[in-house]
């Protein structure tokens, strides 16, 4: 492995046995305009590209009997191992049985990481000796998917659209759900009037600390209504801030 400066931008490493998976979504939208512009970069290796039996075997069944198969780790290892390293760098295994990805957990990856590898299960999973070569472990929930590939782009998308001049308006990521631990509030745009709804008038009033105080209080209570876990961690923060 070759060491790499610390300037080199955010670089992501999939490690996958479908690669086409991500022509369309790395080449779409704003994900798609921010690596044009090389605000990240997106590499994608094949670990069939690293077996040596003639069939190109990636899986095999697990010892000791079971459903299914798994995937072998000599191919995983070999994929990571032909990698440059760059000085901050994780490698995730996307697994259900790791951290929920979070909006706290996008922004710890994108301060702090200059490289993440992430390594995409099939199957059955992977074999557990696969687990020496990570550092991190991310689950997009508590659900099974057929593949690692879903929650990888889950998580590039979110990391990326938090790098500088991914978003046009950078004081919109401050303004959206979870930032506060709170979700977003409602947002209407024109017609005023569309059949029997109407926009709420204190959002047509041009007074902008009203605005401010109603979108405050619809971040509350639907917070309150909708997630309440979400709310109970909003309210330990503000007794915490505001101890009395």
């Amino acid at each position: 492995m070759t060491a790499m400066p610390p300037e080199s931008p955010l670089r992501f490493d999939i490690v996958t046995l479908f690669p086409d998976f991500f022509t369309s979504a790395l080449q779409s939208g704003l994900l798609g305009k921010a690596l044009a512009r090389g605000i990240a970069s997106v590499n994608l290796v094949n670990p069939r590209d690293f077996t040596t039996d003639k069939h190109h075997k990636v899986d095999d069944e697990p010892y000791g009997g079971g459903v299914g198969m798994l995937m072998k780790p000599e191919p995983i290892f070999a994929a990571v191992e032909s990698l440059p390293v760059y000085p901050r760098r994780e490698v995730i295994l996307l697994t259900p049985q790791g951290e929920t990805m979070t909006q706290p957990l996008f922004r710890t990856l994108n301060t702090t990481l200059d490289q993440m590898v992430l390594i995409c299960g099939h199957y059955e999973g992977v074999d557990e000796r696969v687990r020496h070569l990570v550092d991190r472990e991310v689950s997009l929930g508590d659900f099974v998917l057929t593949c690692g590939e879903i929650p990888a782009l889950t998580l590039i998308n979110g990391v990326v659209r938090l790098r500088p001049g991914t978003v046009g308006k950078a004081d919109s990521l401050k303004f959206e759900s979870f930032e506060a631990d709170l979700l977003d509030y409602p947002q209407y745009t024109r017609p005023a009037e569309f059949r029997s709804w109407s926009v709420p008038a204190v959002l047509r009033s041009g007074d902008h600390g009203a605005i401010a105080q109603w979108r405050q209080a619809q971040q509350i209570e639907r917070t309150r209504r909708r997630r309440p876990d979400l709310y109970k961690t909003w309210q330990r923060q503000q007794n915490a801030d505001d101890p009395q």
